[in-house]
């Protein structure tokens, strides 16, 4: 594969970009900065690295939102109230369920 840009006669004769693919994912990263092989090698990794980062921050968020179920607002009027009567008699006032 071909590199673009600035080379003069060096992009037209050298084939220095680089392509990879996660084969478990599927990612597929495509690097022709650089004018020799081994630095597209280099920065395409990277940039795999990143995107698999990414997913993976995804994926843990996406398991946290799972285990959390639906979060109750905590704003004004949306807590659970406890009264205390006289012959101490613990009460607690369960507006959330409608």
């Amino acid at each position: 594969m071909r590199s673009g840009g600035k080379g003069g006669q060096n992009v037209n004769k050298v084939e220095s970009g680089v392509r990879m693919v996660h084969v478990p994912t599927g990612i597929s990263v495509r690097c022709t900065q650089e004018r020799s092989q081994s630095l597209n090698k280099s920065l395409a990794l990277k940039m795999i690295k990143e995107r698999l980062v990414v997913v993976m921050q995804e994926q843990r968020a996406k398991e946290v939102a799972e285990i959390r179920g639906d979060l109750v607002d905590a704003s004004w009027g949306q807590q659970i109230r406890n009264y205390v009567l006289h012959p101490y008699k613990m009460v607690k006032a369960s507006d959330l369920e409608k």
